[in-house]
């Protein structure tokens, strides 16, 4: 029984923990923790290291033995060929802003408030900018002539 629970836990492991959980090696500067959990998180890998180096200031060796655990606990990111044949399945969502789909975050910073308002400022503009030309074109001696061609 034993075996086959270490044989599960090493599957788990290897498939990302189930979570597209990895190592990142290629970006990371000791073990790659810190790149791997931005690369889940979706964040830049600047802010996991500076919350990994702040837990080492105020908690002492508490978060150097997690970094460790961390490092033991996660695998190595596999190469693109390995993924293909693992078929791991990746949650996916659709990005509106991109019109694709992405792979699902824990942490999806959407654009701050002031861009949205801008965005909705500028759509408003479209709109009405739109609205005026059907105005002018409604109230044009155009108009009246292309209305009365199509009585013909």
């Amino acid at each position: 029984m034993r075996r086959e629970k270490r044989e599960s836990l090493g599957s788990r492991r290897k498939n990302g923990w189930g979570m597209d959980l990895y190592r990142n090696r290629s970006e990371g500067w000791i073990g790659g923790v810190c790149s791997g959990l931005a690369d889940h998180w979706g964040v830049a890998t600047w802010m996991v290291r500076l919350a990994a180096i702040a837990l080492l200031i105020f908690t002492g060796s508490l978060a150097f033995w997690g970094y460790i655990a961390a490092w033991i606990a996660l695998c190595p990111r596999p190469s693109r060929w390995e993924r293909e044949e693992a078929e791991v399945e990746i949650e996916m969502e659709y990005d509106e802003d991109r019109h694709t789909y992405r792979k699902r975050t824990v942490f999806h910073y959407p654009d701050a408030p002031t861009d949205r308002l801008g965005k909705a400022q500028q759509r408003l503009n479209e709109a009405l900018g739109r609205v005026e030309s059907m105005e002018r074109y409604v109230t044009s001696r155009r108009y009246d002539l292309n209305r009365e061609f199509s009585k013909l």
